[in-house]
């Protein structure tokens, strides 16, 4: 088995669409980032990556590649999963911690676990996403940006049954 941890933060900016764990969230702002600023996806692919000691998503998605300007990171996922089946792994699990002032994220929090099992190719019950605020300490606090914790289980691919 393998773990990994993951950390991601951005920034409100103006005339973005906000999105988290693939889904886009009603809201006035969006992110700031080179892709598409998903802080989830972000921290669940630098938690892969890490398990696999394969770095970050800054070295796999660097800000100075242009292919990867405005990029959706659900296409970026499609890469970090690849390289996670191609060492032989499958996801045993993971749990995703927003850290969000604005907008209220839980009600979106299952819209965001079927979008990233159906990215990682495993159970439902095997992701968790959940919320929380900064009560009104620090950058996310003042409503400033979003950020996100991940963790994640790599376990080894079951054989399948000829």
């Amino acid at each position: 088995m393998r773990v990994g941890l993951g950390f991601d933060v951005h920034a409100f900016a103006e005339g973005r669409k906000l999105v988290l764990g693939g889904v886009e969230i009603p809201h006035e702002q969006g992110l700031e980032g080179h892709s598409d600023a998903d802080v989830v996806l972000h921290a669940v692919m630098d938690a892969l990556l890490g398990a696999l000691a394969l770095g970050d998503i800054g070295q796999h998605f660097p800000n100075t590649d242009e292919r990867y300007r405005n990029a959706d990171s659900k296409l970026l996922c499609r890469h970090v999963f690849d390289l996670v089946c191609q060492r032989g792994y499958e996801i045993g699990n993971m749990d995703v911690m927003i850290m969000a002032e604005k907008p209220k994220v839980s009600p979106y929090t299952l819209a965001m676990r079927e979008s990233i099992a159906r990215l990682f190719d495993c159970e439902l019950g095997a992701v968790s996403v959940k919320a929380t605020t900064m009560e009104g300490m620090g950058f996310v606090g003042r409503q400033e940006g979003i950020a996100a914790h991940a963790v994640v289980l790599l376990v080894p691919k079951r054989k399948e049954i000829e």
